[in-house]
């Protein structure tokens, strides 16, 4: 009896199947398509298709010829052939029997005519599956059924030899922890604390894409605890495990880095507000100081945001990213400041300030109060409630995301009769802070206020 959530996957490949079959060759589906399977995940949702077969690649492009839509062949010397079918996309890979080369980043293609050897070099045994199409016969030669549902991860051949071939999969490791609930055994855990600075030779792209696949798995706790227990992470993102401190000695509060997994793990899991949540209190192992009135990390948020901007930037994060992250956590503390109520001009200046990344900011604000102490977690989210309804208000009135001063450049210097400079740039800065502190004022009032600052600033200057 063949699962209904299987049957869009084979109706897609069993006439590709037929025609592999035909010619003598076998047809598999392997990956993740294989593992969602057992684990009873919708699958009808996915249009990327892994497969792998006994033909070499210049017969898998003859077989395809005349029933894809397009190919693709950037990865044929690999041994992949990429195809598209009725908006379904195929990747077809030559069983590999792959050599690595010790000093390498890349591995020396060697095709295998078995499934066998081909599921030998996958990273884990829950991967090291195949599905014989078109009849779907599972083939499962490392025990990955079994290790699924024992909730273990292990690797199909020795640790070592598997994280020797791609150093890349101690760190995929914590995902499948995180991401599937698997419970690492002692041998893997072991390779990977005593092969972690093979992770060196691993490029810091490869590195940064694996960390946000980390970063948007439902919880990442598990697989934050993996990197920073096994070293790993001291090789990539050393900040995180020297954030290990308790923050008061005194009081015995839960160290930094398990406020920051905790926070990590209630925020939505969207990639850029998880990796502020991430980088949100780094700065404070190199601010912390013990006075009289205890534990203090004055400006973290400062130290903290110059931190994040050199570590994304080091693992080759996009110049949006970085700037985006390192804005969130400069600005993560700002709702704090303002302890006394939301004025108009304090929502006004927080909303300009957050630009496009409002609801980030907003939902990082919230997450970052992981007490237990009721009275202040609820006293927290009134007050976030409080500034959310104040928002709304104001925006409502003012289109505060679109705030400028009352009067642009070309206004000002139309108006004083000046050249572009420094004192039109002055005079708008200053147009700009009445426009947060008393909301829209009118050109005809800006122009007022803008002839008696003009006169002050000549007045003075006369005076000196």
């Amino acid at each position: 009896m063949i699962p209904d959530r299987l049957r869009p996957v084979l109706e897609r490949t069993a006439p590709l199947a037929e025609r592999f079959a035909a010619s003598g060759h076998r047809l598999y589906l392997v990956g993740g398509v294989v593992r969602d399977l057992l684990l009873g995940r919708d699958m009808t949702s996915g249009r990327d298709i892994d497969l792998t077969t006994d033909a070499v690649p210049a017969e898998t492009k003859k077989l395809v010829k005349g029933w894809a839509d397009s190919v693709w062949t950037q990865g044929e010397r690999f041994g992949t052939i990429g195809c598209r079918h009725d908006g379904w996309d195929f990747e077809i890979t030559t069983h590999r029997a792959d050599a690595y080369d010790p000093g390498s980043r890349k591995p020396v293609v060697q095709f295998s005519d078995a499934v066998e050897a081909d599921l030998s070099r996958r990273d884990f045994t829950v991967n090291a599956m195949a599905l014989a199409l078109p009849e779907p016969v599972l083939i499962d030669p490392f025990g990955g059924a079994d290790d699924l549902a024992a909730g273990r991860l292990r690797t199909p051949l020795a640790p070592e030899e598997s994280f020797s071939d791609d150093p890349l999969r101690m760190l995929r490791a914590a995902r499948f922890v995180a991401g599937y609930g698997l419970e690492p055994v002692p041998e893997l855990v072991a390779a990977v604390q005593a092969m972690a600075d093979r992770l060196e030779i691993v490029s810091a792209e490869r590195i940064r894409d694996e960390l946000d696949k980390l970063m948007v798995v439902d919880d990442p706790s598990a697989g934050l605890w993996f990197l920073v227990d096994t070293g790993l992470v001291e090789r990539f993102l050393p900040e995180l495990s020297r954030m290990r401190l308790e923050q008061d000695p005194i009081h015995r509060h839960k160290d930094v880095l398990t406020h920051t997994i905790a926070v990590v793990a209630k925020t939505r899991p969207e990639r850029l507000v998880r990796l502020a949540a991430l980088f949100h209190d780094v700065g404070k192992p190199r601010t912390r100081s013990i006075g009289e009135g205890g534990v203090s990390f004055h400006h973290h948020e400062v130290v903290g945001a110059r931190m994040t901007r050199e570590r994304m930037k080091a693992l080759k994060y996009s110049t949006d990213d970085v700037d985006a992250v390192s804005k969130l956590v400069f600005l993560h503390l700002r709702f704090h400041t303002y302890k006394m109520g939301w004025t108009d001009a304090a929502v006004r200046r927080f909303v300009r300030d957050a630009g496009d990344l409002l609801p980030e900011l907003v939902e990082l604000t919230r997450c970052d109060c992981t007490t237990r102490n009721e009275r202040k977690a609820r006293a927290l989210a009134r007050r976030m409630d409080e500034l959310e309804a104040r928002i709304a208000e104001l925006q409502a009135r003012e289109e505060l995301a679109a705030i400028r001063p009352e009067l642009d450049g070309n206004q000002v210097m139309a108006h004083l009769g000046l050249a572009p400079g420094r004192d039109v740039g002055q005079a708008l800065d200053f147009l700009l802070e009445l426009r947060l502190e008393e909301g829209p004022l009118g050109e005809e009032e800006a122009y007022r206020r803008l002839d008696a600052w003009w006169a002050d600033r000549r007045g003075a200057g006369d005076a000196d």
